[in-house]
């Protein structure tokens, strides 16, 4: 027909990696950012807006990422109960502190995230573990230096 068009992947052509990220000591919103990039897709030339094309990814440390400014008190996040008055507020310092702190990366990615269903199976290959142990190693997954990419990513103490 024509020479040129864009290629549009198909389900069985899709190429899917494993990467590991160790979120101490980076800051939330950047590293957010990179992971949401990662499970779409974006940044393969590949990319196919309607499919699934993005990589497996798993973080570590989640319980350790770091906010800049006073946003670790400051910051507010809100969620409702669905009754009337039931809305509830809390800081990222409660919740890094209580028992999910990994939830607080998780719904940075999951915002970062189009709704809908091809977001929420995206969502559902990113992995976020609080500490440093993991129960992916069979995936042999491929570091990913976050802290590398710029020097903003990190907060140093």
């Amino acid at each position: 027909m024509y020479g040129k068009q864009t290629p549009s992947l198909k389900a069985g052509e899709i190429d899917k990696k494993w990467v590991l990220i160790d979120a101490q000591d980076l800051v939330v919103g950047r590293l957010a950012s990179i992971i949401a990039l990662r499970l779409r897709g974006k940044h393969k030339a590949s990319y196919t807006p309607h499919m699934d094309c993005g990589d497996n990814v798993i973080v570590i440390n989640a319980d350790k990422v770091r906010f800049t400014g006073n946003k670790m008190t400051d910051k507010v996040y809100y969620k409702h109960t669905g009754y009337p008055g039931g809305i509830k507020e809390t800081t990222p310092q409660k919740v890094l502190q209580g028992r999910f702190p990994e939830r607080v990366l998780t719904k940075a990615v999951e915002r970062m995230i189009p709704k809908g269903p091809l977001g929420r199976q995206q969502m559902r290959n990113l992995r976020v573990f609080a500490g440093t142990e993991h129960s992916h190693e069979a995936q042999s997954p491929e570091v990913l230096d976050v802290a590398g990419m710029n020097r903003k990513n990190k907060v140093g103490k």
